[in-house]
C-alpha cells in the first residue's frame, strides 16, 4: 500500500462500504468522495459525508498512517483546518484539531479487496514491457477505442508543444519549422541530430534559390552534412564539390560538427540517400507547409514523397563504391514515417496555435488511415491479446508504454482501472 494507491482507492470507492464507522464508533456515511485536489492542501474538496444525524461539507485528507499527519506538519497548516475526514490505511495515533478535539477518522486497513492489492502489487512489481499483460485485454472494444484515442490526442498535444516552441525559434516562420523537422526525420534516429543541424544551418531563404537547380540542393545538403571531404574519383562527387565549394564561400558556410553515422544501418537508410532523396523532395515541392494545408487526404500528402535519388544513386550507396542496380525509391513505409511523427504533428499544432479544430481533426484522422506502425512496442501489444489497426492505435500504444507502463503510471491508466477493478 501507498498513499496514491490510497488514493485511487478512495476516489472510486474501490472499499466495503457497508457499516462504516469512525474510529470514534460513529456511523458514517459518503455521500460525495469530493474532487481529487492536485494542488496544495487537503487530497479532497468538496466532499460530503454524514456523521451520526449531521451533515458535513469540506476536505478529506488521506494517509497511509494516522501519524504522518503530524509527520507532514498538517497540525500546523491554516490548509487542513475545516478537515471533515481523515481517511487512513492504519490508526497509530489519535489526531486532534488546534482546540483538542478528535479528528474523525475512517480506517480502511480491513476494508479493501486482497484481490486488488495483489494485482497491484503484481503490476508494480513486474519486469515486463506491459504490466498487466496478464490481464489483458481488460477493456471492451469501445474502450479501447476511447482510451486509444485519448492517448493519441494526449501524444499529439506533447508533440504539438514541441513544435510551438520551435515555432518561436524560427519567428514564427512555419515554413522553416516544417524543413527542420522533415529534415530531421529522415535522418531516422541514428542521424536525426546531423540532419537537423544541416536544416539550421540551411535556411529555407537559402534553399529556395536553388529549387530549380539539383545538383546544386544535393551539394548543399551533403556538404552540409561532411560527406563531400575526400578525395574521389567519380566525376558526380567530383562536380558535387565544385558546386559546394562556391556556394560555401557565398553564402558563407560552417559544415556541421557532427558526422554522419553508417554503422548497423540499412544500405537503404544511409545519409547519403537520405539527402540525395530529401533534394528530390526540394527539387520537386514548392513551399512544401504550404501545400499540406490545402491537402484534405493522406494519400495525396503520400504522394508527395513518392521521390527517387538522382541517377547516380541506383549503383551506388556510397561515393565511389559502385553496388547492384536499385532503384533508391523512397519507401512507402519511409512515407508513413514521416508523415505520422512530422506531418501530422506539425498539422495539429498549427491547428492548436490558429484555433482551428479542423486541422486538428483532419490529423486526426490522417493518423486513422495510416498502416499501423511494426515495433518492439506494437509487437508486445499484440502478443498480450491488443492489435493496432492503424497508425492512432500505434501511436496511441506508445503513448502508453513510453508514458504511462514505464512509470508504472497504472492508477491513471483506463487499462489499469479496469484491472484494478474488477
Amino acid at each position: 500500500m501507498n498513499e496514491r494507491l490510497l488514493q485511487f482507492i478512495w476516489q472510486f470507492q474501490y472499499f466495503n462500504k457497508q457499516a462504516l464507522y469512525t474510529s470514534q464508533g460513529e456511523q458514517l456515511v459518503i455521500e460525495k468522495p469530493g474532487t481529487w485536489n492536485h494542488h496544495q492542501g487537503p487530497d479532497f474538496s468538496a466532499a460530503t459525508i454524514r456523521i451520526g444525524t449531521t451533515t458535513w461539507v469540506g476536505n478529506i485528507e488521506l494517509h497511509l498512517r494516522s501519524s504522518d499527519w503530524y509527520r507532514h506538519r498538517h497540525n500546523n497548516d491554516a490548509h487542513y483546518t475545516n478537515i471533515i475526514l481523515h481517511v487512513v490505511w492504519y490508526e497509530d495515533v489519535i489526531i486532534c484539531d488546534n482546540y483538542g478535539n478528535s479528528v474523525a477518522t475512517l480506517v480502511l486497513e480491513n476494508r479493501i479487496a486482497g484481490l486488488l492489492l495483489e494485482r497491484y502489487r503484481l503490476m508494480m512489481e513486474t519486469p515486463l514491457l506491459i504490466p498487466c499483460a496478464s490481464f489483458l485485454p481488460a477493456l471492451s472494444s469501445l474502450a479501447w477505442c476511447a482510451w486509444k484515442e485519448r492517448l493519441a490526442v494526449e501524444r499529439l498535444e506533447r508533440k504539438a508543444a514541441q513544435v510551438l516552441t520551435n515555432l518561436q525559434q524560427c519567428r514564427n516562420h512555419w515554413e522553416e519549422v516544417c524543413w527542420r523537422l522533415l529534415t530531421a526525420n529522415f535522418g531516422m534516429k541514428v542521424n536525426a541530430v546531423l540532419f537537423e543541424q544541416v536544416a539550421v544551418s540551411l535556411p529555407v531563404a537559402v534553399m529556395a534559390k536553388h529549387k530549380s537547380w539539383l545538383l546544386q540542393l544535393e551539394a548543399l545538403l551533403m556538404g552540409q552534412a561532411n560527406l563531400l571531404t575526400n578525395k574521389y574519383h567519380d566525376p558526380y562527387p567530383i562536380l558535387l564539390q565544385r558546386e559546394y565549394c562556391f556556394l560555401q564561400k557565398k553564402y558563407q558556410l560552417h559544415p556541421v560538427m557532427i558526422q554522419p553515422a553508417f554503422l548497423r544501418m540499412r544500405p537503404a537508410a544511409f545519409p547519403t540517400i537520405r539527402l540525395a532523396q530529401l533534394a528530390q523532395l526540394l527539387y520537386h515541392t514548392r513551399s512544401f507547409f504550404s501545400i499540406l494545408l490545402e491537402m484534405k487526404e493522406v494519400k495525396d500528402v503520400l504522394q508527395l514523397f513518392n521521390v527517387t535519388a538522382s541517377d547516380y544513386w541506383n549503383d551506388h550507396y556510397l561515393f565511389d563504391e559502385p553496388a547492384s542496380y536499385s532503384c533508391k525509391r523512397l519507401g512507402i513505409y519511409m512515407a508513413e514515417n514521416i508523415v505520422i511523427n512530422t506531418v501530422v504533428p506539425l498539422l495539429f499544432a498549427y491547428g492548436i496555435q490558429q484555433q482551428q479544430d479542423a486541422c486538428k481533426e483532419r490529423a486526426l484522422q490522417w493518423l486513422y488511415r495510416l498502416h499501423a506502425e511494426q515495433n518492439k512496442i506494437t509487437r508486445h501489444w499484440n502478443q498480450a491479446g491488443v492489435i493496432s489497426c492503424s497508425a492512432l492505435d500505434s501511436q496511441a500504444l506508445t503513448e502508453l508504454t513510453n508514458g504511462y507502463c514505464s512509470a508504472k503510471r497504472c492508477l491513471e491508466c483506463a487499462v489499469g482501472n479496469s484491472v484494478l477493478k474488477s
